[in-house]
This record gives structure tokens, C-alpha cells and sequence, in this order.
């Protein structure tokens, strides 16, 4: 028996379930950033609807708090300008998540008190 056979057969193994952990959990960033996103534009609609907040503001409002979400800055390059996007496989404790996390919990927030400056 060829030692060498179940060597490689290991390394592919882990080869492969590390590319089905990254694909996983870039399906998942995805998702979370497509929910905020959905989360964000409708309380800025509202916020609009109510004039506490023009049209462009809102539109800032979204892209910022997205901006924020995948940690970027703000400010748009063109894409010339842009570098290659490198992937990183991070673990669950990363900051990104938090990120993401702590900005889902701001527009919960914000939401419920607009909810409330409704009702008063």
C-alpha cells in the first residue's frame, strides 16, 4: 500500500471542506447584507414619507450604513481605482460579524423609535 494515497486523499479532503466552508460563509455574509440592506432602505423610506429626511440623505443613509457593514469608508472609488478584493477565511468571534451585528442592532433601534414617535 502506497502511503502517500491516504495522504492525499486527506489534504483533498480538507481541500475541499475548506472551500465549502468559504463558499458557506460567503453566502451567509450575503444574506446578512442583503437583510440590512432591505432593513435599511425601509426605514428610510419612512423616514422620508415623514420629511425628517430628504431623498438624498436617505439614499447617503443606506449606503453608508453598508458601507460601514462590510468596512469600508464611505467614499466610492472608481473602478479603475479599486484593487483586487482579497478573500479572507475568518473565524465566528471575527469583527466583521460584530460589525454587522452591532449595525443590525442600531436599526432594530432605530426602528423601534420610530415606531414610537408614530404612536405619540
Amino acid at each position: 500500500m502506497n502511503p502517500i494515497t491516504p495522504i492525499s486523499s486527506i489534504a483533498r479532503k480538507a481541500f475541499y471542506l475548506g472551500m465549502g466552508l468559504a463558499s458557506l460563509a460567503g453566502e451567509k455574509a450575503s444574506a446578512t447584507l442583503s437583510d440590512l440592506r432591505q432593513q435599511a432602505a425601509k426605514l428610510a423610506d419612512e423616514l422620508v414619507e415623514r420629511g425628517e429626511m430628504t431623498t438624498e440623505e436617505a439614499r447617503k443613509f443606506v449606503e453608508d450604513l453598508l458601507a460601514q457593514a462590510q468596512g469600508k469608508s464611505a467614499t466610492k472609488e472608481s473602478p479603475k481605482e479599486q484593487a483586487p478584493r482579497t478573500i479572507e477565511i475568518l473565524d465566528g468571534d471575527s469583527d466583521e460579524e460584530c460589525d454587522v451585528e452591532t449595525l443590525q442592532k442600531k436599526l432594530e433601534a432605530l426602528q423601534a423609535e420610530l415606531q414610537r414617535l408614530r404612536k405619540g
